[in-house]
């Protein structure tokens, strides 16, 4: 997963960084990276990514650019970067793996399953225009044991991944 996070972060393409969790260690990870590290204080995904969104919107920051560390194939998050709400679904359009949104528009974030049609729909009810972003490099993510199937092989072998365990 850390080297899966690290690809993520060097996908951001020069955009700044801000790693919100509630973990010490992913904290030092991200600032040795050179992120910025917003601090949750406690678990949950739509927690954390709510709490940044605020604090960035607090800062001055228009919009955000939010992005999973199990973007294995992200090379670069910059075409996602766009008016209203621009969303890049998962491989199945079921997720919501890559979103930018403006900070300040009150939006509710509802990651899990289902969550790509829930974010659609939330942007609708907030009147923004909605961007799906179709991008095969954002679109495969790794929720499930069986996601490291879509994987190329150089990949597998740089995460050292059990060639038995992918094949199941």
């Amino acid at each position: 997963m850390r080297m899966m996070a690290h690809w993520v972060v060097a996908a951001a393409d020069g955009l700044p960084v801000h790693v919100a969790t509630d973990d010490a260690e992913v904290a030092a990870w991200a600032r040795d990276l050179g992120a910025d590290v917003v601090a949750v204080g406690r678990p949950g995904l739509n927690l954390a990514v709510s709490v940044a969104a605020d604090q960035l919107a607090a800062a001055g920051v228009e919009r955000a650019l939010v992005a999973h560390a199990d973007l294995a194939l992200a090379r670069t998050l910059r075409p996602a970067v766009g008016p209203g709400l621009v969303i890049a679904p998962d491989r199945l359009r079921d997720g919501s793996n890559v979103m930018c949104i403006p900070t300040t528009a009150g939006f509710r974030f509802a990651y899990g399953p289902g969550s790509f049609q829930r974010h659609v729909s939330e942007a609708e009810r907030l009147g923004l225009s909605v961007t799906v972003l179709v991008d095969d490099t954002l679109a495969v993510d790794i929720d499930h044991p069986d996601d490291l199937r879509h994987l190329p092989q150089d990949m597998r072998d740089a995460l050292e991944l059990n060639p038995l365990a992918v094949s199941r």
